[in-house]
């Protein structure tokens, strides 16, 4: 069965067309067919759902920006979750500057699990700062393919990588959060 990435797709020339005429309702279909999983991607990239829904809106501006410069050699799914990615990487550096700038981390602004952890969600804990702690490439790759299950074909697009870079950024993503973990080695 085909997920909603794919039935878009195949509908990506008639919804860049109505982008480019202005339409709202093309704009419509593609937060319809894609805000909820941007989102996702958003939030776990940044770890805040305000960030993540500043993330997505910022990267929609982009999107209706730039249509008339998007040239269709990619998919424009792909395209978008390329502005997204950028748009949480410029958030991120965002978030960090304030944080250096007052020395505080607004509750709001952690991890939901750092902020309210439960008493029996220890790996939780830990996994989220295992992820924090991964370098950003390695992290989004991860998060594209394990959490969002992106193909490396798809992620490769997204992030202007070779296929293979994308499996060797998963592999050593996964030994660093199983040594982080102190999971035994195996299968990864």
């Amino acid at each position: 069965m085909p997920d909603g990435d794919e039935v878009v797709s195949a509908a990506d020339p008639d919804l860049v067309e109505g982008c480019r005429r202005g339409e709202l309702s093309a704009f419509e279909e593609l937060y319809r067919s894609h805000g909820t999983r941007m989102k996702s991607l958003a939030y776990n990239i940044l770890g805040s759902a305000a960030d993540a829904e500043d993330a997505v809106q910022e990267a929609f501006l982009r999107v209706y920006r730039g249509m008339a410069a998007f040239k269709g050699t990619a998919r424009l799914s792909t395209w978008m979750y390329r502005i997204l990615v950028n748009a949480c990487h410029d958030i991120g550096r965002q978030r960090r500057r304030r944080r250096d700038e007052t020395g505080l981390v607004p509750e709001e602004q952690m991890p939901p699990a750092a902020a309210h952890a439960p008493a029996d969600a220890p790996l939780r804990v830990a996994l989220e700062k295992a992820l924090a702690a991964l370098r950003p490439r390695h992290r989004d790759v991860f998060l594209l393919f394990e959490v969002e299950g992106f193909r490396h074909r798809e992620i490769a697009e997204i992030l202007d990588i070779a296929e293979g870079t994308s499996k060797a950024l998963l592999f050593e993503a996964r030994r660093e959060l199983q040594s982080a973990l102190g999971a035994p080695r195996g299968r990864t």
